[in-house]
């Protein structure tokens, strides 16, 4: 089973309120997090210990260019984001890497799997 992690407070605040419901990740990586597979939604530094929050199942998964990218898809990723720039920006202080606006990302729908 694979794990979505997500580092921000802002977003362990979101994901435990079930307010958010999907995330923007760099490259094309549908076949880690592929439709209708099952994953763990954590919250924990990377390289530290996580916290499981829940399971969900990837409802979707598609891939876009930076450039390509709806204010939908920014304010599902962070609602405080105004733009595409602003993402590139906070991913690469995230994944340590320089990103173009032409990078691809995939935007990973996913919902709670209840017990």
């Amino acid at each position: 089973m694979f794990a979505l992690n997500f580092i921000s407070p802002h977003n362990e605040k979101l994901l435990t309120a079930r307010q958010k419901t999907a995330t923007i990740r760099p490259g094309d990586i549908r076949d880690i997090y592929s439709e209708n597979s099952i994953v763990w939604i954590t919250f924990g530094k990377k390289y530290g210990p996580k916290k499981k929050l829940y399971q969900a199942i990837i409802d979707r998964s598609l891939v876009k260019k930076f450039s390509d990218l709806t204010k939908a898809d920014l304010n599902h990723q962070n609602p405080e984001l105004t733009s595409v720039e602003e993402l590139i920006e906070l991913f690469e202080g995230i994944y340590e890497k320089k990103l173009n606006i032409d990078d691809l990302v995939t935007i990973i729908h996913f919902s709670e799997v209840k017990d």
